[in-house]
């Protein structure tokens, strides 16, 4: 079987997609705000622990993470804020009552809100069940921002058989765990449909730094070779460009200049227009409706 949920066809057979506001490339800045709980083993490691064996309180990493939550975070709001810039954040509802400050200056600047768990964690190890944990999380982001998430990012993008139809049943529109296109997707799940959206795996600062381990600079590097490749196909088709962002990653001194380059990069494209996950969902919906379920 190839992929059990969106059916294949080649990207260039597709209709061609309407520019959005006159613009046929669509940045999408999502930064992961995650909660690694101190009590638990840490979900990823810069510094690996001595002779190998793991160990409960990781300071070190837990440290790592939480610089991004104090100093990394403050950067990347002052970045956006300061460059009139919309943006998503994929996360975890957990961040509401260990980063309150962080939580509300998010809401405040008025970015989407996407769900990606209540703390970093995959979905597969949720306790009391996937779903309880995915509507608990909802639940969360609603309440503390007054509008209930449409979009959905697993933690590591880790789902299971399940996930899709869960979403789908709780309410969830789009997912951004499907990696499959540069345009959004319809998924089948038994809820009916949910849109795949694009969320390039390989333009985001966690496979870059954290998991490849590329010098500083990498980043910007992919960019600047996926744009120049995009704005030649935008003469004839729009694309999905986003940008995964973590604070403890990409918000470090000694990386940020790239955060800074990058999005004054894509300002000066006049083909980029920078969106949020919801409105790249109805401008795709509006264009090509979802299949009868």
């Amino acid at each position: 079987m190839a992929n059990p949920r969106v059916p294949y066809r080649l990207s260039s057979s597709r209709p061609p997609l309407p520019a959005l506001d006159g613009k046929r490339i669509l940045a999408h800045l999502v930064v992961n705000v995650e909660h690694w709980r101190f009590s638990d083993p840490m979900p990823r490691s810069i510094l690996t622990p001595p002779h190998g064996r793991e160990t409960v309180p990781d300071v070190p990493n837990f440290s790592w993470a939480d610089y991004g939550m104090r100093a990394g975070l403050a950067r990347i709001l002052d970045l956006f804020r300061s460059r009139g810039l919309p943006a998503s954040t994929s996360f975890n509802a957990g961040v509401i009552e260990a980063y309150p400050e962080a939580a509300a200056a998010m809401r405040d600047a008025g970015w989407e809100f996407i769900g990606h768990g209540m703390h970093q964690r995959a979905l597969n190890h949720a306790e009391g069940g996937e779903g309880a944990v995915i509507g608990e999380a909802i639940d969360r982001i609603a309440a503390f921002t007054g509008v209930r998430p449409r979009g959905w990012l697993s933690p590591g993008l880790r789902e299971t058989d399940d996930t899709p139809d869960i979403l789908k049943g709780l309410g969830i529109d789009y997912v951004f765990d499907w990696v499959i296109d540069d345009v959004p997707s319809w998924m089948t799940t038994r809820n009916g449909p949910l849109l795949a959206m694009p969320y390039n795996l390989e333009i985001n600062d966690s496979v870059i730094y954290a998991v490849e381990r590329h010098a500083t600079g990498e980043m910007s590097n992919r960019l600047d070779h996926t744009l120049r490749l995009f704005e030649r196909e935008a003469q004839s088709a729009t694309r999905v460009l986003a940008l995964g962002l973590h604070p403890h990653l990409i918000g470090v001194p000694h990386r940020f200049h790239e955060l800074e380059r990058m999005v004054d990069r894509l300002s000066a494209s006049p083909q980029v227009k920078f969106v949020t996950g919801a409105e790249i969902a109805d401008w795709y919906a509006a264009h090509e409706p979802a299949p009868p379920p």
